[in-house]
């Protein structure tokens, strides 16, 4: 039986809202109106309650919010998603406008087409933005040249910031470098970069060698899905051993047993270490020794992910060996198989 959208409202709605969506007691849940009109009213805590489930239970095509009077507590966005749509032009501009003060703590613009002159006048408005603490610009084709140099602007400048996730773009090596330049000026800000995907080659590492030492903030830094190869671990190897990353994801960076072995040597060296990701990785028996032999010297690393080996390759007693050696130094009530925090995938090497 289709039910009435206000029938469903555990708010009474307020006057203003019934007369803006200008609907009747026949007007279903899941239904489509073409305008919902609030140009001019006034909307307080009240009204705003009854809009939201309003808008959860039928689809708009545009709402007008033109001169509409907002009172101060009416309004507690903390998170905003703008995925798959064009945030070009005027959409930039008057969001750029509203970050300014905006006190938005998340913001996703997945796929939105922000390359260009739409991502200069987002980092124009960031700059100066103290709220605002996640920004996911994932699949926006940002490119190694103008927008990379806007994003380093963005890192020198503001120190709110904590998260900064730009997988699957085209930040590349010199894209790198720019971003490397900005997180050096940070005493405080950035602490998880995502770059996943993103056409950076061990050439990028060098970029990233020089950085890493003068890091004093960042913690979580994702490069998987790149291509550093066993020639960008031993770029990284030394300069891991003294900086601030907790947590280093290298799934899928095509790396083999030559590159596990420079890890190995990073591990067995570093004491905050907390998680490394090398799933999806060419590790054969000469790689997992020598994560095995690191791990029994190593008291800081909490979770390694690896992949099961093939039926026919013979090394379970290994996989055997790193579990026990996980074990030993995880905390009390731990020491089950890990569980990444990104993909969810399980890594009981038994």
């Amino acid at each position: 039986e289709k039910r009435s959208v206000f029938s469903t409202l555990r708010t009474n709605v307020p006057p203003p809202v019934i007369d803006a969506v200008k609907l009747d007691q026949g007007v279903c849940v899941g239904g489509g109106v073409k305008c919902l009109d609030l140009k001019g009213e006034r909307l307080d805590q009240r009204s705003c309650e009854a809009l939201e489930a309003v808008l959860k239970s039928l689809h708009f095509d545009f709402i007008n919010l033109q001169a509409a009077q907002l009172e101060e507590n009416s309004v507690r966005l903390s998170r905003l998603d703008v995925c798959n749509v064009a945030v070009v032009d005027y959409p930039a501009q008057s969001l750029s406008k509203a970050l300014l003060t905006s006190r938005l703590t998340e913001l996703h613009l997945h796929n939105a087409q922000l390359s260009g002159v739409p991502l200069y006048t987002l980092v124009s408005a960031l700059k100066w933005n103290r709220a605002l603490q996640q920004l996911h610009l994932t699949n926006n084709l940002l490119n190694s040249y103008q927008d990379a140099l806007h994003l380093g602007d963005l890192l020198r400048y503001n120190t709110t910031l904590h998260t900064l996730e730009l997988s699957s773009n085209a930040v590349a090596d010199d894209g790198l470098e720019e971003l490397c330049d900005g997180l050096r000026w940070q005493t405080a800000g950035v602490r998880v970069l995502l770059l996943r995907n993103n056409q950076i080659t061990a050439k990028g590492m060098l970029h990233l060698a020089k950085a890493l030492p003068l890091l004093r903030v960042l913690q979580v830094l994702d490069l998987g899905e790149n291509l550093l190869g066993n020639e960008g671990m031993q770029v990284i190897r030394e300069p891991l051993m003294n900086c601030s990353l907790l947590q280093l994801g290298l799934a899928q960076a095509s790396i083999t047993c030559e590159g596990a072995v420079a890890l190995a040597e990073f591990l067995a060296e570093s004491r905050q270490i907390q998680r490394l990701d090398l799933r999806h990785n060419a590790l054969k028996v000469g790689g997992l020794m020598a994560l095995c032999l690191a791990l029994r010297i190593n008291s800081s690393l909490e979770g390694l992910d690896l992949d099961h080996p093939p039926p026919q390759e013979q090394v379970g007693p290994l996989f055997n060996v790193l579990f026990h050696c996980y074990i030993s130094q995880s905390p009390p009530g731990t020491n089950q198989p890990t569980e990444s925090r990104e993909h969810g995938e399980r890594t009981d090497p038994s």
